[in-house]
């Protein structure tokens, strides 16, 4: 057949190309339908906590196990660490776990060998760390957590899988983020990260308290800094989702000056309250907010909303990089962006300067310790 000379009929070409990948799609999706038809399971993924046998630890496994921190159709294996004295705690807190018979939970490993709590886990949880006691200085505390978290840290570095994410609730939290980092140089910074959720869900209670609405209508708070005293919990861009739309937080708690004293006091101090009304810290809050932590992380924050958590500051909002410092985040296919372009105001640049500066005096400590 002669074609010399013959123009081409896009168009007809066009609509052959999208009809192709229109059934390209469609077959796509019939592949999806049939799979979830068959029900077909996901791998498990290898969660580590460590001082698993603690009053945190205790709390957070079945709320890991019933689904709470990866979603409901997401099975996983458990890697239980602590130190030798809680091994029998910690055997205990197996048997609970294999006696509650989670669906989702497809093994648990409780050991005292870091080594072997670390091998090829996806999610490190790190609640195990030395507890400042009455008469100890912070450079005693200090010296002892980079004991623990280079061991651990090292640990990581070799046995964990590659796109090992790590949580720090241990306190310093921030420090012993900076710390874990110093000696696991092979995972990347952006996947160590440290607990201010606490703090963050401290202060929507706070915030849902006074205006007496449901806590779930409060969102967009900050907690920037420090998990410490200086921490600063920021209202300036929280809203609260009314009959009319959503509102600034500050345009009705009228009292400007509750948002810039009590409640700011009332959220760094809250841990505080918690010990002495109970004569341990807090546990079941903590566990809650790490399964928040690691769920937003992983599944994404909801559209229009951000959460705090601490990473490794790039310079953004004037914070000195390398800092592990909490941030405004928001979370999409398992990797976090923190929130660019809010105004800060005077009273704010000043609180989280300070927090700042405590920071870096935390991590010229470190390093001195490190060196020690």
């Amino acid at each position: 057949m002669e074609l010399v000379g013959e123009e081409i009929d896009y168009t007809f070409v066009i609509q052959k190309v999208l009809v192709l990948l229109f059934c390209v799609g469609l077959s796509w999706k019939m592949i999806i339908y049939m799979c979830n038809l068959l029900n077909i399971e996901k791998d498990p993924i290898r969660v580590l906590i460590t001082g698993a046998a603690g009053n945190i630890g205790y709390a957070i496994v079945p709320m890991i196990a019933r689904g709470m921190m990866l979603g409901p159709d997401q099975p996983m294996i458990l890697h239980l660490l602590d130190i030798e004295p809680a091994s029998s705690s910690l055997e205990a807190v197996k048997m609970e776990l294999q006696d509650s018979a989670f669906p989702l939970l497809k093994g648990v490993i409780a050991t005292t060998d870091v080594v072997e709590a670390c091998k090829d886990v996806n999610i490190a949880i790190m609640m195990g760390g030395f507890p400042r006691i009455a008469g100890m200085e912070r450079k005693d505390v200090m010296l002892k957590n980079v004991v623990i978290y280079k061991a651990q840290a090292s640990a990581l570095e070799r046995y964990a899988s590659e796109d090992c994410k790590v949580l720090i609730v241990a306190n310093p939290a921030n420090t012993n983020a900076l710390i874990l980092k110093e000696f696991a140089p092979s995972i990347p910074e952006e996947n160590i990260t440290c607990l201010t959720r606490l703090d963050h869900n401290r202060a929507l209670a706070q915030l849902a308290d006074k205006l007496s609405v449901p806590v779930s209508s409060v969102k967009n708070v900050i907690v920037w800094g420090n998990h410490s005293s200086t921490q600063y919990p920021d209202t300036n861009h929280a809203t609260v989702s009314t009959k009319s739309g959503d509102r600034l937080v500050k345009e009705l708690v009228t009292d400007h000056n509750w948002l810039k004293k009590e409640f700011i006091t009332e959220v760094q101090q809250r841990g505080a309250a918690v010990l002495r009304a109970r004569k341990q810290s807090s546990a079941l809050s903590a566990a809650s907010a790490a399964c928040d932590h690691i769920r937003d992380w992983f599944l994404g924050t909801p559209k229009g909303t951000w959460v705090s958590m601490g990473v490794c500051s790039d310079g953004s909002y004037g914070i000195p990089p390398g800092l592990v410092y909490s941030f405004p985040v928001i979370c999409e296919k398992g990797s976090w962006k923190i929130v660019q372009g809010l105004n800060i105001d005077a009273f704010s640049r000043e609180k989280m300067d300070d927090s700042a500066r405590e920071l870096a005096e935390e991590k010229d400590l470190a390093y001195s310790c490190l060196n020690a």
